[in-house]
């Protein structure tokens, strides 16, 4: 055995409970020399057959610090600090949680008692006083070891062993002192203190962002003179008078009115087209503007690049503070310009990036990725709680739709979340409970059973509704990504802007703002309400025999309404298809909405009107004792499900949300209806929902968890390089600095396997490029006699005749378990290993040979292949 203290160490005696001593000890590995039998006995093999007893600890400290160097950045002369592997003992085979926190610092604390801990056979890392990478008073031994480039994957493996490792370090620690045990209690409810800052957060954005749209909106048609901050609903609330009429609300004057002319008019009318298309192209042109100078991630949805991120992907910037703010003001003036598109997708990425700026607030979250994304599933479940005011739909939306990895805590912490941020959205809503529920039902009548063959046939038109719209949009996104239109993003919103605002404000139905006309849609007709032209019935008691029931048939304007709404159909779908994607903040979720309550109020109208003409068919006997029992308005509930649930492909959250959105709890039935048929169908004709297809159209290397992979081939198929290609490997003690620096310079590999030697290829580890080039740079600085002549030492043993200059010992950045697997291994498997461990990359060996590399990117160009899909379009890692 020979003993190699860590530079520093013998300064400090490890005078404390559970730590034993400063000293490391390693076993002396001789350079590709077996101490078995058999090729698959070599020490460095990954299956080497070393006893565990072998590896035992020496307390033997070494004299000479010319064998030791120290590459970690002192902050203070007094501080001691102890490198990779300090205050531990290392086996053969290095347990994979101790490697991973070799790049954090351990420090040296004193105590007054020793004992020597006891080692399980895969190494306890409490052996010594460590300060563990997470912790809040951490420092990494290298800037940087352990984080990630842009647009790369997480390693959710080593992340989240890495934070076991720092949470029993901290629960050990509760027993030295008071103010450890208050540390580890702060630390326990950390997470739930981040999810309630994000609650708070979130509502308080989403207020705004309300308050905000809704008083732009109706600038467009007036203003209130007695108090101009007032939109229209408040400018008429205190008499109670109707917004559909502007004629009845006398208190809020439109521009003509403004500029002394009468409400009515032809040149009333003329200077009221003109203004609200000016407003219009200002508050596009102002939102555009804002996102290509200050925010480029502002624009779309988000959602996509929300479940990419969720799943393990880095994209720097893009849940930051500037695409926060550019992202809630440039969503005010989108909408306000009364573009066909919503603000409930862009209030989920509102939502994460105030999860993940206040996720920065503490270390444990804010430096480990894998925990991180706990945060931010917990915030996506927020923004659609206050997109929508359905905190439990918010939750199912964020475990069906969005996250990747959703463990049981996170499924409180974001019921607790969502519930937090509606509840403060309530409070700051000028008409509180009012508003609370979006499109609430006042009805309560129960559906009959022949119902549920309209319900599902709304879901057959909803499936193929959005199937539709998904292949039209990805054609005309596809066309703009590849065509010169791309390189002018202001000028085609507000071209969109402009045609938006001339074909829509004829139309009624198209020039007020879509949440009142899919309020206008789901409602119930009252005998009195005349300011609705789809209330325009005639009542009248027809006898059945024995009683008098009161039926309605439908007036001239039900007619003319119906018309209108079928032009506002098509034409709301077709801006739809052309509005989604430009560089603006946009939503999906009203515009589906709307298209599925437009259908499901015509084909409700139309079964009305079938009970009314045939009342004594026999489904219908009996069942229409009182009234006319078919409400057009439930139609238009099932048919808005239909369509977002063709267009998205959600189910559970789907149903829930839309409940929440009514009120509307005994129509349950007829939406898992609607909602099952439109999903069958979209599936049958379009395997991906619209955000799955905008995350292939970007080329974000997301693994979907929920599809299977049916394919017959083996890893060896898949892996890099292909057979009789090269390897880029480094070896353990024989390339210099210069040969790695090289060999970073002529390859862009995002890491590299470690091996013994290149004619013996067995595995030692995996080191990252990342973690190379911070190393070196960092050694070239602060240590003196490193050079581009130095050997660079994967291994804890220096060579026993070294005489150039001294070698630069990067061990601690080396991870000794990579995941491995043969190359007869079914890519099934691998599939899966990628999915359900979260791997950037596996290694491929055979007889414990090195053969290659398959990297997530690998993976996923082979599924698409596999499915005749073009393999290129994957342009991440």
């Amino acid at each position: 055995m020979d003993t190699l203290p860590l530079k520093g160490s013998r300064e400090a005696a490890a005078e404390g409970n559970n730590y034993i001593t400063a000293y490391q000890t390693v076993m002396k590995k001789s350079n590709g020399h077996s101490t078995g039998s058999g090729e698959g006995d070599h020490p460095l093999a990954p299956h080497s057959k070393l006893s565990y007893a072998a590896a035992t600890t020496s307390l033997t400290a070494a004299t000479d610090d010319e064998d030791m160097i120290d590459i970690t950045p002192r902050s203070s002369p007094g501080e001691l600090i102890v490198g990779a592997g300090g205050y531990r003992r290392e086996t053969a085979t290095e347990s994979d949680t101790e490697r991973d926190f070799a790049p954090s610092q351990r420090t040296i604390h004193h105590h007054q008692h020793q004992h020597v801990p006891t080692h399980s056979a895969f190494g306890d890392p409490m052996d010594g006083a460590l300060s563990f990478y997470g912790s809040s008073d951490v420092q990494d031994d290298i800037p940087g070891i352990g984080q990630y480039e842009d647009f790369h994957t997480i390693d959710w493996q080593r992340d989240i062993a890495r934070d076991r490792m720092r949470h029993r370090y901290i629960v050990k620690k509760r027993q030295d002192s008071f103010w450890d045990l208050i540390k580890g209690a702060i630390d326990a409810g950390s997470g739930w203190l981040c999810v309630l800052l994000v609650g708070i957060a979130a509502g308080c954005v989403a207020g705004m962002v309300d308050i905000g749209a809704s008083w732009m909106s109706d600038l467009k048609h007036g203003i209130c003179p007695t108090a101009f901050w007032f939109n229209r609903e408040q400018c008429c609330y205190p008499a109670k008078q109707s917004v559909f009429e502007e004629g009845n609300c006398s208190t809020w004057k439109t521009w003509p009115e403004i500029l002394g002319l009468s409400r009515t008019g032809t040149g009333p009318y003329i200077i009221s087209y003109i203004w609200y298309i000016l407003w219009a192209l200002l508050f596009a042109s102002l939102s555009a503007s804002l996102v290509r100078m200050f925010a480029p991630y502002a624009c779309g949805s988000g959602i996509p690049e929300i479940k990419t991120i969720l799943s393990g992907f880095i994209i720097r910037g893009y849940l930051g503070k500037w695409t926060l703010l550019i992202k809630s003001v440039g969503l005010m003036l989108s909408v306000s310009a009364g573009l066909t598109l919503g603000k409930e997708g862009p209030m989920v990425h509102i939502a994460s990036c105030i999860g993940n700026i206040f996720s920065h607030l503490f270390p444990k979250y804010g430096r480990n990725e894998a925990k991180k994304r706990e945060i931010l599933s917990a915030a996506s479940a927020a923004g659609v709680s206050v997109a929508f005011g359905a905190p439990i739909g918010g939750v199912l939306f964020s475990l069906e739709e969005v996250s990747y990895y959703f463990p049981l805590k996170t499924l409180w912490r974001s019921f607790f979340c969502a519930l937090i941020a509606a509840f403060v959205l309530r409070s700051l809503t000028p008409f509180g409970n009012e508003h609370s529920v979006l499109f609430f039902v006042e009805y309560n009548k129960p559906w009959i059973f022949f119902e549920l063959i309209p319900f599902v046939f709304l879901g057959i038109m909803g499936g193929v509704i959005g199937t539709f719209f998904i292949k039209a949009n990805l054609w005309w996104c596809r066309y703009r990504k590849f065509s010169k239109l791309g390189q002018y993003p202001v000028s085609e919103v507000l071209f969109v802007t402009l045609v938006t605002g001339v074909i829509c404000y004829p139309n009624p139905f198209t020039r007020m703002n879509m949440n009142e006309l899919i309020f206008l849609l789901v409602s119930k007709c009252s005998s009195g309400d005349l300011t609705n032209p789809l209330c325009d019935y005639k009542r009248m008691n027809i006898s059945t025999g024995t009683s008098f029931i009161e039926v309605t048939e439908p007036g001239p304007g039900v007619y003319r309404s119906i018309w209108l709404l079928v032009l506002t159909f098509i034409l709301k779908l077709a801006l739809t298809i052309f509005t989604f994607g430009i560089k603006v903040p946009s939503g999906l979720f009203i515009p589906s909405l709307l298209l599925g309550a437009i259908m499901g109020r015509i084909v409700g109208i139309g079964v009305e009107q079938f009970a009314y003409s045939y009342p004594n068919i026999w489904f219908f006997t009996g069942e229409c004792a009182d009234s006319n029992l078919i409400t057009p308005g439930l139609y238009a509930v099932v048919g808005a499900a239909a369509v977002l649930g063709g267009v998205t492909r959600m189910t559970v959250s789907l149903v829930v949300i839309m409940f929440e959105l009514t009120g509307g709890v005994r129509y349950i039935v007829p939406l898992m209806a609607a909602a099952m048929a439109s999903k069958w169908v979209g599936d049958a004709l379009g395997r991906q929902g619209i955000y799955d297809a905008h995350i292939a159209l970007n080329g974000y290397p997301f693994l979907d968890s929920k599809e299977e992979f049916a394919h017959t081939t083996l890893a060896a198929d898949v892996m890099q390089p292909k057979r009789n290609e090269t390897l880029n490997v480094i070896t353990q003690d024989s390339m210099t600095v210069d040969d790695v620096e090289n060999l970073l310079k002529e390859t862009e590999h995002n890491g590299y396997p470690v091996v013994v030697s290149r004619e013996n290829q067995y595995l030692v580890g995996f080191v990252l490029r990342r973690d190379l080039n911070l190393a070196i740079g960092n050694a070239k600085r602060l240590i003196e006699g490193i050079n581009s002549n130095s050997i660079v030492l994967f291994t804890s043993t220096t060579p026993t005749q070294n005489l150039g200059p001294s070698p630069l010992k990067l061990k601690k950045i080396l991870d000794m378990a990579p995941i491995t697997v043969t190359d007869q291994t079914p890519m099934e498997t691998v599939v899966d290993m990628f999915r359900k461990l979260g791997l950037r990359q596996t290694l491929v060996t055979h007889n414990g040979r090195l053969l290659g590399v398959i990297t997530k990117k690998d993976v996923l160009r082979h599924v698409k292949q596999m499915d005749n899909e073009d393999p290129n379009t994957v342009l991440f890692n």
